[in-house]
């Protein structure tokens, strides 16, 4: 087993969009024989499933006003929110996937480097998730392409739990709806508090990485380090997908469009499906504060055919302030126009 190192110029990257699409790019493009292991940190981020729609799983305005990032995996899974409390470890292996599904073989380096320190850490039955105390402190998950597999998942070392639990609020009336993968909530704990007395991030990350490759030194460790050939194609990926709000937030199930604009204020985003001529799903998605009520215009046009008369009478409706409703108007016709 060997390390990849996913640093760059010499710094760490914590980039969360561009951390979880390397997966990708080393099963699919790259395919280094042997078993890799990527071990890292997110910036704060929301990660949701391929298949999850993000406006039943995320409180999309706080997610915003905290400069949170969401990234959608190239795997399924549920929500879960990231930190730089927070590792993230995976498995890469391209030319074995014998043990694709098998979360236990997976996290096993990690639960028994972890019971060593008398934590008592075990995997929930029937389960990908990793609890201590009845609390899940990973989830897990995994994709597999080929002959190849990714699997891994999150070590709470210091997570901030209240970001997690405000960000990752259920809207109840899209819940309903029924479209895309649910995600199972579970509380969730910290490993700060039960490891031993000034066990700091760092000095974690070193204990866990000795214990998994089995070595006295991390300078004992086989490394593969991230090339610049490799870091433009994995560029050229996440330009062309992973890298997109066209695909974070836009590639939700049962909202087949998604296009955003520039306002004076921001980026307004929206995602929309047209069945039989008429707007069966509407949501928007204002980086931005908007003095107004965006919501008004979704329930206004739900169900009816999106014509020019119907889409001005639902913007007034909305009593938006800060952003210039024929623009707006236009924006939404614009697109209308192209998917009726």
């Amino acid at each position: 087993m060997y390390l990849i190192d996913i640093s760059r110029n010499g710094q760490p990257s914590y980039d969360a969009r561009v951390n979880q699409s390397l997966d990708n790019y080393f099963v699919n493009d790259l395919k280094l024989p042997g078993h890799g292991f990527m071990f890292y940190i997110n910036k704060p981020s929301v990660i949701i499933g391929r298949n999850q729609n993000v406006w039943a799983e995320v409180d999309i305005d706080y997610l915003h006003e905290h400069d949170i990032e969401l990234v959608r995996r190239t795997s399924g899974g549920g929500a879960v929110y990231h930190d730089m409390g927070n590792f993230i470890f995976e498995n890469i292996l391209t030319d074995n996937a014998d043990d694709f599904g098998d979360y236990a073989h997976f996290a096993e380096p990690v639960l028994k480097a972890l019971r060593k320190l008398d934590i008592d850490v075990k995997m929930k039955e029937n389960s990908s998730d990793l609890i201590l105390d009845g609390k899940k402190w990973s989830g897990m998950t995994m994709f597999k392409s080929g002959q190849g597999l990714a699997a891994g998942g999150t070590i709470m070392y210091d997570l901030n739990i209240e970001n997690a639990k405000k960000v990752l609020t259920e809207d109840q009336m899209e819940k309903q709806k029924g479209l895309g993968v649910r995600s199972k909530r579970s509380p969730i704990i910290n490993l700060k508090d039960f490891l031993p007395d000034g066990m700091t991030m760092d000095d974690f990350r070193e204990y866990l990485l000795k214990e998994i490759f089995a070595v006295k030194s991390l300078d004992d460790i086989e490394t593969y380090h991230m090339t610049d050939q490799d870091w433009e194609t994995a560029d050229k990926r996440l330009a062309e997908t992973y890298g997109t709000d066209a695909w974070n937030f836009g590639h939700n199930p049962g909202y087949y469009d998604y296009a955003d604009q520039e306002f004076s204020e921001g980026k307004l985003g929206i995602n929309w499906t047209i069945d039989d001529g008429k707007l069966v799903h509407l949501k928007f998605n204002p980086f931005f504060k908007v003095n107004g009520d965006l919501s008004a215009i979704e329930a206004a046009l739900s169900g009816k055919k999106p014509s020019g008369w119907n889409v001005k009478r639902a913007v007034k409706k909305a009593n938006i302030e800060n952003i210039d409703t024929n623009a707006l108007t236009e924006f939404l016709m614009g697109n209308f126009d192209k998917t009726e």
